[in-house]
């Protein structure tokens, strides 16, 4: 298993931890993360502010690394999510959400710039369902 490999499967690990900073640590010091186009949250600690969000939203919250794939100069970082939305002013739904990050690792082997994408659509849907 390639060294990048193991990265991933220690980052998801990381996702699942409930420790957001956990997650912040692989990102270099002024990395960066955007959502769905969304503004970037820039240094490890609004990237753990960003993790934050998931974990309280989804405290059972798993990430699943479900493959690395090659892409123009970066790596995409494929994922699944699953939870119950039972933070703050959740309805209790389970979701199951897959997604990637697209990944520019730094020469100190850390993400440099990550851009998540999800179906946005699905994952509503998924929220408010009866």
């Amino acid at each position: 298993m390639s060294e990048l490999s193991k990265f991933a499967q220690r980052y998801a690990k990381a996702w699942c931890s409930r420790d957001p900073r956990k997650v912040a640590a692989f990102f270099a010091e002024n990395g960066s993360i955007s959502i769905n186009n969304g503004p970037a949250a820039v240094g490890r600690a609004a990237i753990a502010k960003e993790a934050q969000a998931f974990m309280t939203t989804f405290p059972d919250m798993i990430v699943t690394f479900d493959k690395l794939e090659p892409r123009d100069g970066a790596v995409a970082f494929h994922w699944t999510l699953t939870g119950t939305n039972t933070g703050p002013g959740g309805a209790g739904n389970k979701v199951r959400i897959s997604g990637y990050e697209l990944w520019k690792i730094d020469n100190d082997g850390l993400i440099g710039e990550s851009k998540g994408n999800f179906d946005a659509a699905d994952y509503e849907r998924q929220l408010s369902q009866k």
